[in-house]
């Protein structure tokens, strides 16, 4: 749980410092999105080791190993804590627990149906095709941000996924070992901090659409297989 949580935190900051290059506009030597070129340079990467998007798929292959992990592990614990205590408390006062703490499992729930969705709709284009483009990512965020009802979702998501940062990022350092009476309370600010940042990170970009902050697309002319194709 803590090891596959590790890898999955360190995806979720990185993802995160890719989001926001949303902010940084036009590269004026290309003319293309700044948001655009990474997304280019991901499918490019290990090149000329690693052909078009090989490199891509062997991260999301080792993501994808975390995340099934991740949830075995979750489950397993869950059925050996039931398994611990078939019977229930006749009397129950939370008296340390946090809502963090106690909302982990169905924050969990949340997270995945949501990857699902978000990688359905702006990896696959398959949700939404409406409004995704191939490669296009700057245009494919903004009109799919645009509207509330996306927006709103993804809000939600990012919640669970604030509260299960918090909870779970200390915890993992506790099972690994790393805690003590003074260091506990220091890394339990420390989770506070990393989830706050990931999440007004993330959701900086729906509430940057939808407050007019950032410009609508505007047409982009790139060279596909040797003819202009208007992206």
């Amino acid at each position: 749980m803590a090891l596959s949580g590790l890898i999955l935190v360190g995806f979720v900051a990185a993802h995160m410092v890719g989001n926001l290059k949303i902010f940084q506009g036009i590269d004026p030597l290309s003319g293309k999105y700044k948001i655009d070129i990474y997304g280019e340079f991901l499918r490019e990467m290990g090149y000329p080791m690693f052909g078009h998007g090989q490199a891509l798929w062997i991260a999301r292959g080792v993501l994808l190993v975390a995340v099934l992990l991740h949830v075995w592990s979750a489950i397993s614990l869950a059925l050996l804590a039931r398994r611990a205590r078939p019977v229930g408390y006749a009397s129950y006062v939370r008296e340390s627990s946090t809502y963090a703490a106690r909302t982990m499992r169905w924050g969990g729930v949340i997270i995945l149906f949501y990857v699902i969705y978000h990688i359905m709709h702006l990896t696959l284009g398959q949700v939404h095709s409406d409004k995704f483009i191939e490669g296009s990512v700057y245009s494919n965020v903004y009109r799919s941000f645009s509207l509330w009802e996306i927006s709103a979702v993804y809000l939600v998501a990012m919640t669970a996924l604030c509260f299960h940062l918090y909870h779970g990022i200390w915890s993992m350092f506790q099972t690994l070992g790393i805690n003590g009476p003074k260091l506990t309370p220091a890394l339990k600010n420390m989770a506070k901090l990393v989830a706050i940042v990931i999440f007004v990170g993330y959701i900086s970009v729906p509430v940057a659409v939808l407050a007019g902050k950032l410009p609508q697309p505007i047409e982009q002319t790139s060279r596909v297989q040797g003819y202009e194709a208007k992206l």
